[in-house]
């Protein structure tokens, strides 16, 4: 059982599920039938999370433990200047990973999925999707990818004396009104993505307090907007003459274990083609992916915090006290409990690397090989543990898109070495790695260093860390902190949100999200720890001291417009 487990999300193995016992910690078997009779009886969780690359479904049991899952493969577009999705890629993915997860549940238990006991939506955070009237989409989707709202982000965080990153809703709602875009005037109602989903699904327009902290700054005082700002903002734009106040075309905040309504007749053939699905299933607040990672690692209480890495990479810290100022580089938001956050967010991070992996697929494949993806990453990322701890002088911008972090509107994915520098396989992986939680890294300096801010718990999930032990021990060097990676992190944000889900319906009596997570997901479950290496945090403080200095190249390749 144990090497079952290894390298796995979930193993099923004659046809019995590998869980983990809550009481003593011990992995045990869980017969097929009882995953079946949770599912005959109503006592599951499903979660639908829209990453970047992957739209995932994860269905859990009683016991809040993985039975089946889906998935639906699917990329951004650049079009016309902006990354996005169209309305169509969303729900062709979103019923694509349904049917995906409803065949895994009739290939394990010969069963036909009709309903679950709860359902939640989940989906990368931020970004813009403003519909008129008759729910019609305005303008194409602004996802959070984009950062072409400089003057509106400057402008408001002025006004507010508040933080407004580009990626937020509101930045990009004034950044229209700036552009004097005619759409704006009739816009009915302005919301990210998942909240556009369980808009479909339920006809309620709300969303967890996670992302809507990433539309507009919250009063954690008041799990609700933050009021005064709201005022000076609609006092800003009044002489446009708008017929809408802020606070009419947004979503309801809404915190964990809070009635988000439920699945209409509507939403259930919307969602399952098939027409299979019941409608009325409890649907819990949608979440940003912030707020679903911090669940997925049990993040959510003060001094915890972790990494998500992935397309993005972005560090979640859950504050004790409020920072002394606002700054640039860090996002003020909440656990989905409505705690205050604090977000060193990087819009950059595997994809360069994936890109570098894909050239090496193809060497192989031109030597007459087979390539197994799972065995070429771990090769490539084992290989980079054998380089030097500064990467022998190389040097690498995996800047796909623009990069607020270190000011860059666009990106030039970039490598560069000097005729010294030590060019090794070792160096070149270890290079890559190390990019991408450079920008990162900057940000959390402002909060280790500047603001003191005391980490006890720092988990890591996401692509990033699949290879065990290689990106795990590169972040802890990064860091000079240790972290741990849980055995169900995998999982990933699907699992997080099922577990919201599972929360609205299963908590007890003034059971919080912490004391939820703590008691009935993950106790027995600490998964592994590495502590920084002395010469690992050397060599990536060296590494970060060459970033920095080497920041004019990579704004060289963006301002040579020769791409």
């Amino acid at each position: 059982i144990a090497q079952c487990l290894v390298g796995s999300e979930m193993c099923i193995r004659d046809r019995s599920v590998i869980i983990n016992n809550r009481e003593t910690g011990r992995y045990i078997k869980m017969g097929a039938a009882e995953a079946k009779a949770a599912i005959i009886a109503n006592k599951t969780a499903l979660g639908i999370e829209f990453g970047s690359t992957r739209i995932k479904a994860v269905l859990v049991d009683d016991k809040n433990q993985p039975i089946a899952s889906g998935a639906h493969e699917w990329e951004n577009r650049y079009e016309n200047g902006v990354w996005t999705y169209s309305l169509d890629d969303i729900w062709t993915g979103i019923q694509d990973c349904y049917q995906d997860m409803a065949k895994d549940v009739k290939a394990k238990y010969d069963i036909e999925l009709e309903s679950v006991g709860a359902f939640g939506v989940s989906a990368m955070m931020h970004g813009y999707m403003p519909f008129n009237k008759e729910g019609e989409l305005l303008v194409p989707f602004r996802t959070w990818r984009n950062n072409i709202t400089g003057e509106a982000s400057e402008k408001l965080m002025e006004l507010f004396n508040y933080n407004i990153p580009q990626r937020w809703s509101i930045a990009h709602l004034y950044q229209a009104i700036l552009n004097g875009e005619e759409h704006v005037k009739d816009i009915d109602y302005i919301t990210t993505l998942e909240a556009y989903v369980h808009w479909k699904l339920t006809g309620k327009r709300v969303l967890g307090i996670g992302d809507a902290a990433g539309m507009f700054p919250i009063d954690t005082t008041k799990a609700d907007y933050n009021q005064e700002m709201v005022d000076k903002f609609d006092e800003l734009v009044a002489p446009y003459g708008f017929s809408w106040k802020l606070r009419d075309i947004m979503p309801k905040a809404l915190v964990a274990g809070e009635d988000a309504g439920v699945l209409t007749e509507e939403g259930a053939k919307l969602l399952d083609v098939t027409g299979k699905l019941k409608a009325g299933i409890p649907m819990c607040p949608p979440e940003g992916d912030a707020g679903t990672g911090m669940v997925a690692t049990n993040s959510v209480a003060v001094r915890t915090g972790n990494v998500s890495a992935g397309t993005s990479v972005f560090a979640m810290i859950v504050l004790e006290k409020a920072l002394s100022k606002p700054y640039k580089e860090i996002d003020m938001v909440t656990t989905p409990a409505g705690d205050a956050v604090a977000m060193a967010h990087s819009n950059n991070c595997t994809s360069d690397l994936n890109a570098w992996v894909n050239v090496f697929k193809e060497f192989a494949e031109a030597m007459g090989m087979e390539v197994d993806m799972n065995k070429l990453f771990g090769t490539l990322y084992n290989k980079a543990m054998e380089g030097d701890p500064d990467c022998g002088g190389l040097l690498s911008y995996c800047y796909f898109s623009g990069e607020h972090m270190t000011g860059f509107e666009e990106g030039r994915p970039l490598f560069v070495r000097s005729p010294e520098s030590k060019f090794t396989l070792a160096n070149f992986m270890r290079t890559n790695l190390y990019t991408c939680l450079g920008a990162m890294r900057v940000g959390l300096n402002i909060l280790i260093d500047q603001e003191h801010v005391k980490i006890e718990r720092l988990l890591g999930h996401g692509g990033l860390f699949k290879t065990k032990g290689v990106g795990q021990q590169i972040l802890a060097d990064a860091v000079n902190a240790p972290v741990s990676v849980m055995s169900t992190a995998g999982e990933g944000g699907a699992w997080g949100i099922a577990l919201l889900a599972a929360y609205l319906v299963d908590k007890k009596d003034g059971e919080t999200l912490d004391e939820f997570l703590d008691n009935r997901v993950f106790a027995g479950n600490e998964g592994s720890t590495l502590d920084p290496e002395p010469e690992g945090v050397k060599g990536f403080n060296e590494f970060m001291d060459r970033y920095l200095k080497g920041l004019p190249i990579e704004r060289a390749a963006v301002e040579s417009k020769i791409w």
